[in-house]
């Protein structure tokens, strides 16, 4: 026999096989996948499947209908897309209708770029109508972007600003907050962007650095005798009194009407360098006399601000005089104390100029240059006008003091361009006239704000944001379908009636109904005593009103939102605008839950730009990566924080989807001819290992859906890759696979392991899905015996029971076996790098045991080579143990580790002394002959 060639025993083993494919491929994979969904028709069918469970809504903020997607779009919609699916398998009915803002300036300017201005080179009809043309074509090339991202929603049917039946709701949302009061008409200061020639909401101004003229300037008392006589006892001295003010903005001291003082304030009078007098802030004394050079100086007198209260001052080049006004916000941070008041050019201004009867003369024209009405100034832009002011101040001799300083100041987030404050005639949402602000404070406090810091946020920004302007002066836009008598300025007394007429017109046609038309076609013969309005509404009430326009609209959905989820600048932008809106036509929040991720940042924590070269577009990482290595990194940061991006991050990223795919395709591959209609093991007679293994898996579902229940993605994704690496790969894969490809195949020990991975691999799938969508929906097609066309379709983990602990044996005895695998897999180790020993199969462990711990290993008996994955492992008592015994770090263990001096099966490669001993099957152990002659051992753990 020895010269006989050994049988090949390759055919005997049970080898792990599937067709699903090591490589992802996901770039060229997943449209495959988008395709099925669509075959299945699979938003319907989810629809259809939740008809009958509870809702709910997650409302889709609307993104700017303008430019391809960037990065943080696909955080955005990715995130979004994740709460819905977790829900969907939570057994709920989620549906996600999409949205996209359609009006406003961005696409304005874009139209703008190709026909022209309207009125000039293209009619406004028809460059609204290009308006729209844009807008929808934008709109088809991010819904494709979406949905290559894997985001199941409502494409088909997503809401759009510019349909006529939103622009209609939105005029009828207009009309309720009309009818609770809270509309109100004024001229007041708004920011103005000379290059927008509109006014800008507080969510379209962003602050950068700008250098401005820092001027100190003189303001003569006209009556110095009584101005003295306020004091107790003030000397007099040489020269002419004034009171300078401090500003980075000359040019709007043609709008001054006043000046400012703290009524609370100490102000000193001195003598400057025996020359002239000037009253300071006590508090600023020092510096402001050091910023003018001031060599010597005397004290004249001290008085409190509120005691200057009407004092006439000259104005600097003027031919009148102003006053001396009270303001609480006049500080000492900076300046001398005393405050140029426009109130045409500041919102502090304009309401002490209010409270005192000033003039609001505003000396600006829409185009940005002086009016007529200007005297020296007149025609000349604005932004001309610093130097021009300065030349006259240093003719006047009024200019005492001149320099340059940095500071933060409000910029259009459009065009980066400085703003202006502006008063125009505006609309105005009114915060306190009928308690809007009160109203919504109260309501911010019935909302859960994740991340909690988020509440504090938006209540600072309610509490102290000035009237909301929503007219805007554009084409392209809803109207205020308004009519102002020409004479008392009040609305038409039919107001309500001729709004709903007005939409019901714009239902029908759109906007152009409304700009198309003139007032005689709503009002008859009245129109002669009425002007119509040519404003249109602000973008942000456009999409302020989605809980009035979509959520009260759509049987799908309801009111208010379970959830909104943004980026952290909307509390000043949609939070804000929906829930100021909401509370002012409903009293309530529109929304229960809201949700704030951070922004993207590379690598090195700097702002995206293509300034700097580190913009990564989404459709790069799609094409090349795949969308769901884009998921799982996003699903991977913590996204309440700012979000690292970077080619090497998604490297990264890459390399743990690699490990999670393994583990699934491990699963699949040894599911090879396992039929759950016949092969499944009843619980009850399945192995302990495998009972302990569906053990671990439901106390890491348990785990998993806790986290998606609190949106802790980044703990998702933790849990699966630790999940695969640790408590599969790491332990219960390893020990199995002898098991899998040596017994046979229809044996009990080898059944119970794919009952386990069955329901594992399914439940696994089902954790994954909500990140991972497309390789979710992939291996979904190879799991024997799916129970749906998809795996959205179904609910966590159904098939994975949740085993008593009769069943999944106690989970701390197999944590204890795994303290002492890692125990003797540490020596292994160190035995191989001394070069004592090859693979773990050659090894010969002995194990030395206290009374704790023997009697656990002796009940594994001849198993224990199996969980140590070693050829012999014997248990004896701690007290036997050689003084050369290894002690290891499981309390009441120590070991020893021999090469083994046995023949190798050919079969499983076991060390045995049983080797060889049956002449009909050379070269196999014992175990391995019974498993290839006959029906395979039962085994009872590995």
């Amino acid at each position: 026999m020895s010269e006989q060639k050994k049988p090949d025993y390759k055919q005997t083993l049970n080898l792990p096989d599937t067709a699903f494919p090591m490589k992802a491929s996901l770039s060229e994979r997943e449209p495959t996948i988008l395709k099925h969904w669509e075959t299945i028709n699979l938003y319907a069918a989810l629809r259809e499947q939740g008809s009958k469970r509870p809702r709910f809504v997650l409302h889709d903020g609307p993104p700017y209908a303008n430019g391809n997607i960037h990065v943080g779009h696909a955080v955005n919609k990715v995130l979004k897309d994740m709460i819905v699916k977790s829900k969907t398998l939570s057994g709920l009915d989620a549906p996600y209708v999409p949205g996209w803002d359609c009006h406003g300036l961005p696409i304005e300017l874009n139209v703008e770029k190709k026909h022209g201005k309207p009125g000039l080179k293209i009619s406004p009809e028809a460059f609204r109508k290009a308006c729209r043309e844009y807008a929808a074509s934008q709109v088809d090339i991010q819904r494709e972007s979406f949905k290559r991202l894997g985001v199941v929603g409502d494409w088909d049917n997503p809401y759009l600003t510019m349909n006529y039946r939103y622009e209609a709701d939105i005029i009828r949302s207009l009309a309720k907050i009309i009818s609770n009061q809270h509309l109100q008409k004024g001229a007041k200061p708004v920011h103005w962007c000379l290059d927008c020639g509109s006014a800008l909401a507080e969510a379209e101004v962003e602050y950068a650095d700008k250098t401005s003229p820092a001027i100190d300037v003189r303001f003569k008392v006209i009556d110095a005798n009584d101005f003295l006589q306020r004091f107790n006892n003030a000397s007099e001295g040489k020269g002419d009194i004034s009171i300078p003010i401090w500003t980075t903005t000359p040019w709007t001291l043609p709008a001054n009407q006043g000046v400012a003082l703290n009524p609370l304030l100490e102000y000193v009078l001195v003598e400057v360098d025996a020359r002239e007098c000037l009253l300071i802030a006590f508090d600023l004394l020092a510096s402001t006399l050091a910023r003018y050079g001031v060599k010597s100086h005397r004290e004249l007198g001290r008085i409190q601000g509120e005691k200057l209260l009407n004092v006439l001052l000259q104005h600097p080049f003027y031919d009148k005089t102003v006053p001396i006004v009270l303001g609480d916000h006049v500080t000492v941070e900076a300046g001398t104390g005393a405050v140029h008041t426009a109130p045409a050019h500041g919102v502090d201004d304009f309401y002490v100029g209010r409270h005192y009867n000033l003039p609001l003369e505003n000396p600006v024209g829409d185009d940005g240059c002086y009016t007529s009405a200007t005297p020296l100034f007149a025609g000349l832009h604005v932004s001309k006008g610093n130097d021009a002011v300065l030349a006259v101040l240093t003719e006047k001799n009024a200019l005492l003091h001149h320099e340059k300083m940095a500071h933060s100041y409000p910029h259009c987030w459009r065009h980066k361009t400085p703003l202006i404050f502006r008063a125009t005639p505006q609309w105005f949402v009114s915060m306190d006239q009928h308690g809007l602000r009160q109203t919504a404070l109260k309501a911010v406090d019935q909302v859960e704000w994740i991340p909690d810091w988020g509440k504090s946020r938006i209540d600072g920004m309610i509490a102290n944001r000035p009237d909301w302007c929503v007219s805007r002066q554009r084409t392209w836009g809803v109207p205020i379908p308004l009519f102002i008598h020409k004479e008392s300025g009040e609305l038409h007394p039919n107001t309500q009636a001729l709004i709903e007429a007005v939409a019901k017109a714009v239902e029908q046609g759109g906007i152009d109904a409304w700009f198309n038309s003139d007032a005689k076609q709503w009002l008859g013969d009245e129109a002669a005593s009425y002007q119509k309005s040519t404003d249109v509404l602000d973008v942000w009430f456009d999409s302020g009103v989605t809980h009035e326009c979509v959520l009260k609209q759509r049987q799908d959905l309801h009111f208010p939102a379970d959830i909104i989820l943004e980026g952290s600048d909307q509390h000043r932008g949609w939070f804000q605008s929906l829930m100021l809106t909401s509370t002012a036509m409903n009293g309530v929040a529109p929304y229960k839950e809201v949700l704030t991720h951070g922004f993207t940042v590379d690598g090195q924590g700097r702002k995206m730009s293509k300034s700097l070269g580190n913009v990564i577009a989404p459709e790069d990482v799609v094409n090349t990566l795949g969308a769901d290595i884009l998921r799982l990194w996003v699903a991977s940061v913590d996204y309440r924080n700012e979000m690292a991006c970077s080619k090497e991050l998604f490297t990264r990223t890459a390399e743990m989807y690699r490990r999670i795919r393994n583990t699934t395709r491990f699963f699949l591959a040894n599911l090879n001819g396992f039929n759950p209609k016949t092969d499944l093991v009843p619980l009850d007679d399945m192995l302990m290992l495998d009972r302990f293994a569906m053990h671990v898996a439901a106390d890491y579902q348990a785990a998993i859906l806790e986290a998606y229940d609190a949106y802790q993605f980044h703990q998702v994704v933790q849990k699966l890759h630790h999940f695969c690496v640790t408590e599969m790969g790491g332990f219960y894969l390893d020990i199995i696979k002898d098991r899998q490809y040596t017994m046979a195949r229809d044996s009990r020990g080898r059944r119970s392991a794919q009952t386990a991975l069955y329901f594992i691999a399914e439940a696994f799938v089902q954790w994954m899905a909500p990140v991972l969508s497309f390789t979710a929906e992939e291996i979904w097609q190879y799991l024997p015996e799916s129970s749906a066309p998809s795996v959205f379709l179904t609910t966590w983990g159904a098939k994975l029971p949740r085993l008593p602990e009769t069943l999944s044996m106690n989970a701390h005895f197999f944590e204890k076996m795994r303290a002492v695998r890692d125990a003797v897999n540490k020596q292994i180790e160190a035995e191989r790098n001394a070069g004592r020993l090859g693979s773990a199969l050659e090894a010969e462990v002995v194990l030395y045991a206290d009374a704790n711990l023997k009697p656990l290993l002796d009940s594994l008996e001849n198993e224990l080579r199996f969980l140590l994955i070693t050829s012999s492992a014997s248990v004896k008592a701690e007290h036997d143990a050689p003084l050369d015994a290894v002690v290891t770090e499981v309390p009441g263990l120590r070991l020893m580790i021999h090469p083994t001096t046995h023949a190798k099966c050919d079969r499983c490669w076991h060390r045995r002394e049983d080797v060889n001993q049956n002449t009909d099957y050379p070269g196999l152990c014992s175990r391995c002959v019974e498993n290839v002659a006959g029906p395979g051992e039962t085994r009872r753990f590995a």
